[in-house]
C-alpha cells in the first residue's frame, strides 16, 4: 500500500505541475486520494470523513468550487503523460450524461441522455480519449450549453439565464453543437502538440456532415456511426448527362436515380454480403485464445457515395466523394443492426474498419469506471466551473488506475 501511495505521490506532482500554489498542489493530491479510496459517494462531504487528518471539508470545497486554477493546464499535463504510455491510434469523442434532481446546476435541464436513455433531467459532459488496443484516457471535457441556458438563443429560458451568474458561467459562452464541442476539442489537444490522424464517434456526430468535414478540414480520417436514413449512392454508378439540345445551358452531369438509405443499400446487398469478424476477446470466460469470450460477428462493407445539399456544397465538381459503408449484419438478424461511416482508403481490410469501428467500447468502459468507482457523477457543486475541475481530477485519478492495470498486465498483453 506504501508503494501505491508513493506512485501516486510522484503521479500527482507530475501532472499537478501547473498549479501556481503549494496549496493547490497540496488538496489536488488529498481530492485524488479522496476520488481513489473506498467508498460509495465521492462528493466532498464523505471523501472528507473518509481522509482521516486531511479530512478538511471547507478547504476541499474550495479547491474544488472556488479556487482560481484552469483545468487545461492539468488536462494538457495529463495528456501528455498519458500520450507517452498509451501511444493513441484514435481520438474518441463521445458524450454522457450527469443526471439530477434540482435545476439549479450549471446546464442542467432536460434533455436526451444514453446514460438514461430517454429525455431526463441532467448535465450532458463531452469528452475526448485517446485511445489505442490496449489503453484509453479522457484527457479533455466540455459542459454542454443547452439552448435554454444562452440568452441569444430563442429557446432562452429567462429562469435559467438568470442563473448563469450564480453558477458562473463565463458571459462568452452560449450554446454550441455537441460535435463542435468535439471539434473545439480537437484543435486543444493538437494545441498541445497531440496529433492523432483518427477520429471515433457515435452516429451522434456521425450524422452531422458539419462534422465529418470539419475532421477533413482538419487533416483527419473517421470511423463514425451513423442512423440508418443517411441517404448515398451506390459507389459504383456513373454520373450521366442528358443530351445537349442546343437551346439554353448544357445540362450538367448527375446520378441516374435518387440517393437511397443505406440501409436499403445494404439489405440490396444482401446477407451473403456479410463476412465474418472477430474483432477482439472480451473479459468472460469463453473458447478464444486467451481463455476469454470472443468478440464476434458478421459485417458488411460497401463503397457508397454520401448525398445532401451540405456535401454537395463542399464537393468540386458533381461527383460525391466515395467513402465505406459498414454494416453489423449479425447471423440471427433479419437485417443489419448497426451502422458506420469511414473515409479511410479504398483498400482498407474489413478487419480493420471493425476493430476501429468497435473501438469505442472502451469508452464505455471508461465512463463506467469513472462513474462508479470514481465518483464522476458525484459531484454536488452547482458552478460551471466546479463541474470542470471535478470532471478533470475523476481523469486524473482514471489514468493513475489505468497505469496501475498496465504495469501489472502480463508482457504479452502490455503495449509494445
Amino acid at each position: 500500500m506504501a508503494a501505491v501511495r508513493g506512485e501516486l505521490e510522484a503521479f500527482a506532482e507530475e501532472v499537478f505541475e501547473p498549479f501556481a500554489r503549494k496549496d493547490q498542489r497540496r488538496w489536488g493530491q488529498v481530492y485524488l486520494r479522496g476520488l481513489l479510496a473506498e467508498g460509495r459517494r465521492k462528493s466532498v462531504e464523505p471523501m472528507a470523513a473518509r481522509l482521516g487528518e486531511d479530512g478538511n471539508r471547507q478547504a476541499l470545497a474550495h479547491f474544488i468550487t472556488a479556487s482560481p486554477w484552469d483545468p487545461a493546464h492539468i488536462r494538457a499535463r495529463l495528456a501528455w503523460k498519458m500520450e507517452a504510455v498509451i501511444r493513441p491510434t484514435v481520438l474518441v469523442f463521445d458524450d454522457t450524461g450527469f443526471l439530477k434532481d434540482g435545476t439549479a446546476s450549471a446546464c442542467v435541464s432536460r434533455q436526451y441522455t444514453g446514460t438514461a436513455g430517454k429525455v431526463t433531467n441532467c448535465q450532458v459532459g463531452v469528452s475526448l480519449h485517446l485511445a489505442s488496443d490496449h489503453a484509453s484516457a479522457a484527457v479533455d471535457w466540455r459542459l454542454f450549453l443547452p439552448p435554454s441556458w444562452d440568452p441569444a438563443s430563442p429557446k432562452a429560458d429567462p429562469d435559467k439565464v438568470a442563473r448563469r451568474g450564480a453558477c458562473g458561467i463565463p458571459d462568452d459562452v452560449g450554446h454550441v453543437e455537441k460535435w463542435q464541442l468535439a471539434l473545439d476539442m480537437a484543435d486543444e489537444v493538437r494545441s498541445w502538440g497531440i496529433e492523432v490522424p483518427l477520429a471515433i464517434a457515435d452516429a451522434g456526430y456521425g450524422d452531422a456532415v458539419a462534422f465529418r468535414l470539419g475532421l477533413n478540414a482538419r487533416g483527419m480520417h473517421y470511423v463514425v456511426g451513423i442512423s440508418t436514413t443517411l441517404s448515398a449512392q451506390p459507389g459504383d454508378t456513373a454520373l450521366v448527362t442528358a443530351p445537349y439540345s442546343g437551346n439554353g445551358r448544357p445540362p450538367a452531369p448527375k446520378y441516374p436515380d435518387p440517393p437511397r438509405s443505406v440501409k436499403e443499400l445494404v439489405i440490396e446487398a444482401g446477407r451473403q454480403a456479410a463476412r465474418p469478424v472477430q474483432w477482439r476477446e472480451g473479459s468472460r470466460p469463453g473458447t478464444g485464445r486467451s481463455g476469454r469470450k470472443r468478440m464476434y460477428s458478421r459485417f458488411v462493407a460497401l463503397r457508397i457515395r454520401p448525398a445532401g445539399r451540405e456535401i454537395r456544397q463542399a464537393t468540386d465538381g458533381p461527383e460525391l466523394p466515395a467513402c465505406w459503408l459498414l454494416a453489423e449484419w449479425p447471423a440471427g438478424e433479419s437485417e443489419p443492426v448497426q451502422f458506420w461511416l469511414s473515409d479511410l482508403p479504398a483498400d482498407t481490410p474489413l478487419t480493420t474498419l471493425v476493430r476501429l469501428a468497435k473501438l469505442r467500447w472502451r469508452i464505455e468502459h471508461d465512463y463506467r469506471e469513472m462513474k462508479q468507482a470514481l465518483g464522476l457523477a458525484h459531484f454536488e457543486g452547482r458552478t460551471w466551473g466546479g463541474w470542470h475541475h471535478h470532471v478533470t481530477l475523476v481523469s486524473v485519478a482514471h489514468a493513475f488506475c489505468t497505469l496501475q492495470r498496465l504495469a501489472r498486465a502480463p508482457k504479452d498483453e502490455a503495449p509494445a
